[in-house]
């Protein structure tokens, strides 16, 4: 069993004088009045493997004893100040479930405890005028031990300011005001573990060396800078697609599409020999994906066009059956991603992402100008996406055009995510395009819904009417996705015009 909340907190530097050293609250911002609690004794034993790949990447993992929430603790960053943290209850060995959250970050490596870290704790709760909880101020004496013999000790003073869940930030903002004030400034961890680490002499996460043969402002170091950000993107979603949060498989099959993308379209700075592999296995990852991603579109789309229409045009149990085929589609999607995420193939991917922004097998181009290198490799995309629209507009109305038409819009992403890549080097002209870009992609992709909606429906008419069921209101909805289908195909000359106008690649041409 576990459980999960959102934690925004700041660290700071203990006041003088310890807890009379603390401004008055009440009247920041909503704060009402404010409340002592504690002293709480807390003992918190961290684990990662041996070379910290849970610090490396900022999640962290505790078992602490004490205080009212004493249990496994699993921190994963998010954005800001905000982190994820799950629950589980003590016991001797860390829970198979929260092995299971770190393991695109362990790969499988052995946990292990690192350090030990005690705290004497003093609260402050800072209440509404309701009397609810909107924050907490604790005041904490650090005592940190390593695990290992041998090892370090240190000792320090924190102050933290945690928000209670579901409060706006900016009482976070209100409260810092009022600190600085009393020059009670920000400390300089982002966390104990990460001050314990370093004051005991166990490590820490370095920040991520370049490269052997990168030069800053090269070809190289653009490409490489986003591939590192978009692995990092792909190894902390891994945890959130594993417990089904909203919206996580799409943005890890997105990720999974810009790595692949990049290393298409940057093949003169990165080695296709050893990139295609790469691609390959991203493709794979994003096909399995896909199932769930799918079945989740079509879901919503279809549901909410069936509550859109009026009552006189809904005849028979049409809910009730799309229901039916929705679980019944449901629990096969949602088993291929686990037993995806749950494969030997999948953490090879990992590592072999990893060891291409370690080891990038570098090309000629990767030490010349993104001037030079990445235009063209953005122009080069522009010029494969101009052949596919090309093809795509002299076809007739039909499946055959549908078909192109789809795959005018994989190149319309292509040369998006290129010119992603390339945007911090090249400024605003590779943005302009890019954003026309995305325009005729997202055109193209709400006509490829429209498609794929019209084959589940027609799927659902068939089932309904060998039921005994009316096949009416799916009809319905057959022929409303038919009609968006054919007006985007009738809006895309006049986007496309806009998109290929030669003024937006002059820039890059020259």
């Amino acid at each position: 069993m576990t459980q999960s909340k959102r934690e925004t907190e700041r660290k700071y530097e203990p006041p003088a004088g310890g807890l009379a050293g603390l401004p008055d609250l009440t009247g920041v911002g909503p704060v009402a009045s404010v409340t002592a609690a504690g002293p709480e004794e807390l003992d918190a034993v961290y684990h990662d493997t041996v070379d910290l790949r849970l610090a490396g990447s900022s999640a962290t993992l505790r078992r602490r004893t004490g205080g009212p929430d004493a249990g496994w603790h699993l921190k994963l960053p998010l954005t800001g100040d905000t982190r994820e943290e799950v629950w589980a209850p003590l016991s001797d060995d860390v829970p198979a479930a929260l092995r299971e959250l770190v393991l695109s970050r362990t790969r499988g490596a052995p946990l292990r405890p690192v350090v030990r870290i005690r705290s004497t704790r003093a609260v402050r709760r800072l209440h509404d005028a309701e009397g609810g909880v909107l924050a907490e101020l604790s005041l904490d004496e650090v005592r940190a031990d390593a695990t290992a013999a041998g090892g370090g000790r240190g000792e320090w003073g924190e102050l933290e300011v945690e928000l209670a869940e579901g409060v706006h930030a900016g009482l976070l903002d209100a409260v810092e005001k009022k600190l600085r004030k009393k020059r009670i400034v920000r400390s300089d961890s982002p966390s104990k573990l990460a001050r314990a680490l370093r004051d005991t002499g166990v490590g820490g996460a370095g920040v991520p060396r370049t490269p052997d043969g990168v030069v800053a402002g090269s070809s190289g170091s653009y490409v490489l800078s986003y591939l590192r950000e978009q692995v990092g993107v792909l190894v902390g979603l891994d945890p959130a697609v594993r417990r089904e949060l909203p919206d996580a498989v799409h943005r890890m099959r997105v990720t999974c599409r810009r790595l692949r993308s990049c290393l298409r379209s940057y093949r003169s700075v990165l080695d296709r020999r050893v990139t295609d592999p790469v691609a390959a296995e991203l493709r794979w990852l994003a096909g399995e994906l896909g199932a769930a991603r799918d079945q989740e579109v079509l879901r919503e789309r279809i549901g909410a066009a069936l509550d859109g229409l009026p009552d006189e045009l809904v005849l028979g149990p049409v809910a009730a059956r799309l229901r039916v085929w929705d679980v019944s589609r449901d629990e096969d999607v949602r088993s291929r991603t686990r037993m995806a995420l749950g494969s030997p193939r999948h953490l090879r991917l990992l590592d072999a992402l990893d060891e291409l922004v370690r080891h990038p097998p570098l090309r000629s181009g990767a030490g010349r100008k993104p001037a030079r290198t990445m235009a063209r490799a953005v122009l080069k995309e522009y010029a494969r996406l101009a052949g596919r629209m090309d093809l795509a507009l002299a076809r007739p109305s039909g499946r055959s055009r549908e078909t192109e038409l789809h795959e005018a819009r994989k190149a319309a992403k292509r040369l998006r995510y290129a010119a992603e890549v390339a945007r911090p080097a090249l400024g605003k002209p590779v943005a302009r395009l890019g954003k026309q870009a995305k325009a005729v992609q997202q055109l193209l992709g709400e006509h490829q819904d429209a498609v794929v909606a019209q084959d589940t429906l027609r799927r659902l008419a068939v089932a309904a009417h060998g039921a005994g069921e009316s096949a009416f209101t799916w009809g319905v909805l057959h022929g409303r996705e038919r009609a968006g289908a054919e007006a985007r195909q009738r809006e895309l000359p006049g986007l496309w015009r806009a998109a290929s106008d030669p003024a937006l690649r002059a820039p890059l041409e020259h």
